[in-house]
């Protein structure tokens, strides 16, 4: 049996899900244009090993347990919504920034560390990314498809993800980019805290009705 039809499937859905604007892509660009090239590295390093998370579970039958038991899903979509409240109200305290020689823009990069557990932290905790990877393993790869097979969609799935990051902090810290950029980078920081802020309330929001706050 080919699987040749089914991967491009996955491939397909994942370029469109990787692509479009979420916590992941806001985290990448917000670090690219505060920090520069090296940090962004590692945010997006620290993203698609996030993904092995959702990789793994999805494997071994976990995202279909994790969607069935109710206060662990709600506990989950609580925690990863907090998150993103966090570092979206970081991110919308930004100040203009002065010019700065590269000396002075490395000097004050996060440390690897910490950037690579930034994106994989938001990565690992982002629910919705949970309900893709069971919908992708539950009803777009067939049952009959081999263990090793499905081991290697998750393999794809973890580089592709690497790669698109990467490729993203790549293009935003080109030069001519960077540079005009860098004198607005406390609003896109903003707009980009804005926006994790007002996806931490809608999850906030679905977690409530979730327990029947609201």
């Amino acid at each position: 049996m080919s699987y040749w039809s089914e991967f491009l499937t996955i491939a397909l859905i994942h370029l469109f899900a990787v692509a479009s604007p979420g916590p992941d892509f806001a985290v990448v660009s917000r670090y690219s244009l505060s920090f520069g090239r090296k940090a962004g590295y590692w945010v997006s390093l620290g993203v698609a090993s996030g993904i092995i998370i959702h990789v793994t579970y999805s494997l071994i039958g976990v995202a279909l347990i994790i969607h069935q038991t109710d206060w662990l899903y709600q506990t989950l979509l609580c925690a990863g919504a907090l998150y993103l409240g966090f570092i979206g109200t970081q991110a919308i305290k930004a100040k203009p920034r002065k010019d700065m020689s590269d000396s002075e823009l490395v000097a004050t990069q996060p440390r690897k560390r910490k950037a690579f557990i930034v994106g994989f932290i938001t990565n690992g905790l982002n629910v919705k990314a949970t309900i893709f990877f069971l919908t992708l393993f539950t009803t777009i790869i067939a049952p009959e498809t081999p263990f090793a097979i499905q081991f290697g969609y998750g393999i794809y799935l973890i580089v592709a993800t690497g790669l698109w990051f990467l490729f993203l902090t790549w293009l935003l810290t080109q030069p001519r980019i960077f540079k005009t950029l860098w004198h607005y980078s406390h609003w896109v920081d903003r707009t980009m805290g804005a926006a994790l802020i007002l996806l931490s309330l809608k999850l906030l929001w679905e977690w409530a009705n979730l327990i029947e706050l609201i």
